[in-house]
């Protein structure tokens, strides 16, 4: 299958490397990145995730900042390669609690082990924690998380006033904690990316939203899991799909084109009362992936405007309209835009008081880019842009402008209302027992782009 597995640090430090078949000459690292660093070709400005340098597929996915790359001289299915290098860094997240490049260094002896576990002569064998736990018996050396920066997927849950433990996502699932004594909590995350355009007068062209349900379990013995969804959910539209059901047709139903569940999850009680059992296994895995297509509110509406104003002169107006209660807050919004090939200078002009927001204009691409660190649901934000050009426009500059491309990132909201409602959990025993459960909310862009 795979000849080479290799992980690089964004500056191209070889930190973990594996050679299974021998097939490949040394230096493929080195090959490697210096190929991703200086690609240019086709007018593309990143590498695409797997190409050919002299018979030698590269595949490569960027995961916390590392670079995890496989070499083969044979024609395999990318898809595979990609699952299976997710999945390698999901499982070494699972043992060290932090994936880094110091987390890897410090536990470079616990990272070739399961390599050698998970791969054999370039063939996966497996890639469960559950499974590894039988075969690794190495404990990690932990991160002091208090260290880090707060970034990364596990930052946007750290807001409001209940916050989760500062140790929930940076501890290992396998590691004993100080004192002997394990902390009995459960996370289940929503995760959504909208991919929405609109047109230039702020119609919705297309929307989708791929959403999945994450599961992170620190309980101990395995306990079966109950997980209730909305009772008006409906998956499906045709009557042939097994999962058509009925649901309500209000207005508050939520309908999903399709899903797909983790081998885990038992669907006997689903059509009836639209809750999913499952006995979850060691590390963190999803328990439901889904689509939809059907109309939803977007978080924020985009307007933009380009138009002349004088010889060699044209003003840009963005406005980013918040549509979430003023209860939520949207942070690391971006928001870009393509101008004119001859735009030379641009001034910016922001809205008085404005704080946390900050402007450019990339030379080298002709980008517009306006970061905002924070929106409150409800508020509107608008940013001015003078434009000077170095030749006079012979065509319409909306089609030599554009399209206005946003990013964010909304914790505590998603876009298709798909709740969980409870979350159950057995006790087989008569004690007391209540452990801590988790429920997050969290909505990202996928592809948010507004015509001009």
């Amino acid at each position: 299958m795979i000849s080479q597995f290799f992980v690089l640090s964004q500056r191209g430090d070889n930190i973990v490397f594996r050679d299974y078949r021998g097939d490949i000459p040394k230096g493929s690292a080195e090959i490697f990145f210096r190929k991703v660093k200086f690609w240019n070709a086709d007018g593309e400005e990143e590498a695409p995730p797997v190409f050919n340098v002299d018979g030698v597929n590269y595949f490569h996915v960027k995961v916390a900042g590392l670079l995890f790359v496989a070499t083969t001289r044979a024609n395999i299915p990318p898809s595979l390669v990609f699952e299976l290098l997710q999945r390698i860094a999901r499982v070494t997240k699972d043992y060290l609690g932090i994936l880094n490049e110091d987390s890897l260094r410090k536990n470079f002896i616990l990272v070739y082990e399961l390599l050698d576990e998970v791969i054999d002569f370039g063939y996966v064998q497996t890639t469960s924690t559950e499974v590894l736990k039988s075969f690794v018996f190495n404990e990690p050396l932990l991160i002091d998380a208090a260290r880090l920066p707060n970034l990364g997927p596990a930052s946007i849950f750290m807001q409001g006033n209940k916050r989760m433990p500062g140790t929930a996502i940076t501890k290992s699932v396998v590691a004993n904690e100080p004192g002997g004594k394990k902390r009995e909590e459960i996370f289940v995350d929503i995760i959504e990316k909208i991919s929405l355009t609109f047109s230039s007068s702020g119609y919705i062209l297309t929307s989708e939203i791929d959403g999945t349900i994450q599961m992170k379990s620190y309980l101990t013995g395995n306990p079966e899991i109950r997980l209730a969804l909305n009772e008006d959910l409906s998956i499906g539209t045709g009557s042939r799909s097994i999962y058509d059901y009925s649901g309500s047709s209000g207005s508050g139903a939520v309908i999903l084109d399709d899903c797909n569940f983790h081998e885990s999850v038992h669907l006997d009680n689903f059509e009836v009362d639209r809750t999913l059992s499952l006995v979850p296994p060691d590390g963190e895995f999803p328990v439901m992936n889904y689509r939809m297509t059907q109309e939803f509110k977007p978080p924020f509406r985009i307007n933009a405007l380009i138009e002349e104003a004088g010889q060699l002169k044209a003003e840009v107006i963005l406005k980013v309209r918040a549509e979430f209660s003023s209860s939520i807050t949207a942070n690391t919004i971006q928001v870009q835009m393509p101008l004119p090939k001859y735009t030379s200078r641009v001034h910016f002009e922001l809205e008085p008081g404005a704080v946390g927001q900050t402007t450019d204009f990339k030379e080298s691409n002709k980008r517009l880019e306006w970061s905002l660190n924070k929106v409150v649901g409800g508020s509107e934000n608008t940013l001015r842009a003078k434009l000077t050009f170095s030749q006079e426009s012979h065509g319409n500059l909306t089609k030599e402008a554009g399209p206005v491309n946003m990013t964010f990132t909304i914790p505590m909201y998603n876009a298709s209302r798909l709740q969980v409602k409870y979350l159950q959990i057995a006790n087989k025993s008569k004690a007391a027992y209540n452990p801590y459960r988790w429920v997050r909310y969290v909505t990202q862009s996928n592809s948010y782009v507004a015509r001009l």
